[in-house]
């Protein structure tokens, strides 16, 4: 709550502690009860409940405890209301996650068993973290970042054929029709779909050591199956070096981004504003998450943005929302890792470094 103090929001929103959950990664907002559920990147989920509709959780606690989960960062609801969990190479469904969560054991629908959403041998910890969401289609949308800062021009195959460094839809109930989806991405763990066109955004993190500046961060937009975003040989407006990948013709295929952001500040998740209580501005437009650099001399991010969309559902302009927990001695007191739309239209906000979920409300003033 003393961190919050700091945080600076426009005119008429307010911050406030929501829950303390350790680690809280990415969430997903129960469909039919007023509960939320938060993925980790460590062994745990967590099941977070306001029974009093106040506004702060009443109770956290850990779901499926009986289950060994690895890296169980992605959670996302089908449309008839199954939790699903993304972990590093397995998924997850959840028929009943609302109503019996109380217990150790609770239903599950394997969708992709351990070892097969990618090659084991691909496995790494580097870029392991999943995200997921349910389409228009009730396809299941699932982010596969690739392990490498760069990946060798030996796996581009591999990885043009399984999806690594790119993004899969299968059925979210037995993994079927898998398919690549999109291609080009270094390592998105952010993305949602604009609920006005069904087209699917993305955020995707930058390659590390060329510098403070460069690549620029990246929010995508993919509008058909088979889009090519450039990776490796190019991210945000910056030719890739490493592995010579600068000295080939660039692919004709590119899909640009349609946000650039300031480099390594670590863009990650995001979530159009279906809500109705912010303020006309916000309506239809998207919030994200920047994680804050690791490795740049002067550190960024650690912040929250909204970006507007153009009437063609192009993107217009994109602001910081919240920000302050990078402070003035270059020390985060919070990293926020994913945004989400509460049934009342408040905005919740998770944040791994400080072990927290935030909720931010606005009234006018």
């Amino acid at each position: 709550r003393e961190n919050l103090k700091r945080v600076k929001l426009p005119p008429g929103f307010k911050i406030e502690l929501y829950a303390v959950v350790p680690d809280a990664r990415h969430m997903a907002v129960a469909p039919n009860t007023n509960m939320l559920f938060v993925g980790t990147r460590k062994t745990s989920v967590w099941a977070v409940t306001d029974r009093n509709s106040d506004g702060v959780a009443d109770e956290v606690k850990s779901f499926a405890p009986s289950l060994k989960f690895s890296n169980p960062n992605g959670v996302c609801w089908t449309k008839d209301g199954f939790l699903i969990v993304a972990e590093h190479n397995r998924i997850l469904n959840f028929p009943a996650a609302e109503f019996f969560y109380e217990g150790p054991d609770v239903a599950v629908i394997t969708v992709v068993d351990q070892g097969k959403l990618i090659p084991p041998d691909e496995e790494s910890f580097n870029h392991g973290a999943r995200v997921c969401k349910v389409g228009p289609d009730g396809m299941l949308y699932v982010s596969l970042g690739q392990p490498f800062n760069v990946q060798p021009r030996e796996k581009l195959k591999l990885y043009a054929d399984t999806g690594i460094g790119g993004m899969v839809r299968m059925n979210a109930f037995d993994g079927s029709k898998r398919e690549v989806y999109a291609t080009g991405i270094r390592n998105s763990v952010g993305h949602d779909f604009n609920p006005k066109d069904g087209t699917l955004w993305f955020t995707d993190n930058q390659t590390d050591g060329m510098g403070d500046e460069i690549p620029e961060g990246e929010i995508n937009r993919i509008t058909k199956a088979g889009q090519f975003f450039g990776y490796p040989w190019k991210q945000g407006k910056t030719r890739i070096t490493e592995h010579g990948y600068d000295k080939d013709a660039l692919p004709a295929n590119i899909t640009d981004p349609q946000v650039y952001t300031v480099a390594h500040a670590a863009d990650l998740g995001m979530s159009f504003y279906t809500g109705r209580s912010f303020p006309a501005k916000y309506q239809g437009g998207f919030f994200s998450a920047q994680h804050g650099s690791w490795n740049r001399t002067k550190p960024v991010g650690a912040q929250v943005l909204f970006t507007s969309l153009k009437a063609d559902g192009t993107a217009d302009k994109t602001e910081v929302f919240a920000n302050g927990w990078l402070d003035e001695n270059g020390l985060y007191r919070g990293r926020p890792v994913d945004v989400a739309v509460a049934k009342d239209g408040s905005l919740l906000i998770s944040d791994d470094f400080a072990g927290a979920i935030y909720r931010v409300s606005y009234s006018a003033p």
